[in-house]
């Protein structure tokens, strides 16, 4: 019932009024808050680090109810705004549109996160604050690992600078059980029906130097 409050509100704001008639996800709002809590896959670095939170992900809907021009409308900079974003697309295809309405709008839905026993209680709004500033650290010092490996495929690497990228990804924690959660994460996406998920999935391990994904991407994502 929240969810569809959130959803009037966010669609009067657009200049839908009165009774006009409104896109809505087939089955209701029950379906699609049960579509969301069904589908999300809760991120690993903000599960381990207690971030939570409302995402408001924006999005426009053509006639046949597909979704495009998807984006954060509102985040966290974190790994939070990509399951957010997924979650929406996900939706794609889902939706009644209804022959009046101005495909040009632009629809807002807000995809809650909330931990539940993990002791995030404790998790000050300092820890918080330092957990996303880390995170987007990480970002950057991936970006290095997978500049190397390019390189590396391309055969215009320095192998005195191995030791270092094999120093870094621990650093990082991108170990084989890293790449495992990651790969069990993507085949669970691809169940979905999320294959551009899952081959972001598969396409990172492979960026992170292994060949653990290599028949995965053949398959799926040629």
């Amino acid at each position: 019932m929240a969810l569809n409050w959130v959803l009037l509100i966010l669609f009067s704001a657009s200049g839908f009024f009165g009774s006009e008639e409104v896109p809505e996800f087939k089955g209701g709002n029950k379906n699609l808050t049960s579509f969301i809590t069904r589908s999300l896959i809760y991120p690993e670095y903000s599960k381990q680090n207690c971030l939570q939170g409302t995402v408001n992900i924006s999005f426009q809907l053509n006639s046949k109810g597909r979704i495009f021009g998807s984006k954060v409308q509102k985040g966290f900079g974190t790994d939070l705004d990509k399951e957010a974003l997924r979650i929406v697309r996900l939706t794609s295809g889902r939706w009644s549109v209804p022959g009046t309405f101005d495909t040009t709008q632009s629809i807002v839905i807000p995809i809650n996160f909330t931990l539940k026993e993990y002791d995030c209680h404790q998790s000050s709004a300092i820890d918080i604050k330092e957990a996303i500033a880390a995170y987007q650290a990480h970002e950057d010092l991936t970006k290095a690992v997978f500049n190397f490996y390019e390189k590396k495929g391309e055969g215009t690497y320095a192998a005195t600078d191995e030791a270092k990228i094999s120093e870094l990804k621990q650093q990082l924690g991108y170990d084989e059980r890293f790449n495992d959660r990651l790969l069990k994460q993507a085949l669970l996406k691809l169940k979905q029906g999320d294959k551009e998920g899952a081959c972001e999935d598969f396409h990172f391990i492979r960026k992170l130097g292994s060949e653990k994904t290599k028949k995965f991407i053949t398959d799926n994502c040629l």
